[in-house]
């Protein structure tokens, strides 16, 4: 089967795409885009394509290897197995959904994915914003079932692709609300700008690729609220623009807290969510929640969302 890749020809169309938002936004929300933000958002964009073709062959090799010890076996010509794809599209989507609520929740992945939610800025150059270093941080862990059940792993890489290119239309404010049966089962625009909002109600919420249905499920759903303002970033903003910084700041971070943390605390600082500290001197997101429904309840303050309220950038902040 030849090679296909379904992103590298997405990429007209992302270009195409945010072109057209910023003709949007400077006529209805010229906070929308910064142009420094934007030229960040790209670049990261642009190295991680290339890390992904410098590390890449490490996981299709891991892949194919696994794929030997496969419990179920399609047949040599399994591309033809129709009712295999959307079967792994589906399936692949559910591993998605846990990958990437890891990513939130372990520190060595929050690591590499904290750079997609970098940016204080939502708009469709904030999808580019990928990891440099998510080959490091094993999630091909969390494929290896699907690929022992018998799914080649480029049946997986290009289901995997196609779930990349649906979530890029969701990072936008130029939508509001979909169709409700539309919101009721597909990820949208609405559901994943909850997931890039720093408010308390938001953290580590609608962690879905395409389906929704999986965060209502395991119950890390929330709908966005309209008199709500969302702010978007992390908790402690980058406050710069420097691509390296932004790449690299949370594994500074995290080696400088396991370097001079006590020995019995340095795993912990490795595996445990974002935020932990043996001390208590910082606040996870379940910390910062539970505080903030201690101080106002499940009211939200009666603000209307509006992206030209986003500040272009903010100086590096604890939580409050």
């Amino acid at each position: 089967m030849p090679d296909f890749s379904p992103t590298q020809y997405a990429v007209p169309f992302f270009v195409l795409a945010i072109v057209v938002e910023m003709v949007w936004a400077y006529w209805r929300a010229p906070g929308a885009y910064e142009p420094r933000d934007t030229l960040v958002s790209l670049s990261f964009g642009l190295g991680s394509t290339l890390a992904g073709a410098l590390l890449g062959g490490l996981s299709i090799a891991a892949a194919l290897a696994a794929y030997q010890y496969r419990i179920f076996d399609f047949g040599q010509q399994w591309w033809l197995m129709w009712w295999a794809w959307p079967l792994a599209f589906v399936l692949d989507d559910f591993k998605y959904y846990w990958v990437h609520r890891a990513g939130h929740r372990i520190r060595w992945m929050w690591a590499a994915h904290v750079n997609h939610h970098s940016s204080q800025h939502y708009n469709l150059s904030t999808a580019l914003r990928q990891t440099w270093t998510g080959a490091f941080t094993f999630g091909l862990l969390f494929a290896l079932p699907l690929v022992l059940l018998g799914f080649h792993p480029v049946m997986l890489g290009i289901v995997g692709g196609f779930n990349l290119i649906y979530q890029f239309w969701i990072h936008t404010e130029a939508l509001d609300k979909m169709p409700r049966w539309f919101e009721a089962v597909m990820n949208t625009p609405s559901h994943h700008r909850v997931h890039h909002a720093t408010n308390p109600r938001y953290l580590d919420r609608n962690y879905a690729g395409v389906f929704i249905i999986w965060d209502k499920w395991f119950g890390t759903f929330e709908p966005e609220r309209d008199e709500e303002t969302i702010r978007y970033g992390i908790i402690k903003q980058l406050g710069s623009f420097n691509l390296l910084w932004s790449v690299f700041h949370e594994w500074i971070g995290m080696i400088s807290d396991i370097w001079s943390s006590p020995w019995k605390h340095k795993l912990s600082y490795l595996l445990r969510e974002p935020g932990w500290t043996h001390d208590g001197s910082r606040e996870t997101s379940d910390m910062i929640r539970d505080r903030w429904k201690h101080r106002v309840g499940d009211v939200a303050a009666p603000k209307a969302r509006n992206v030209a309220d986003q500040n272009p950038i903010a100086p590096p902040q604890e939580a409050a």
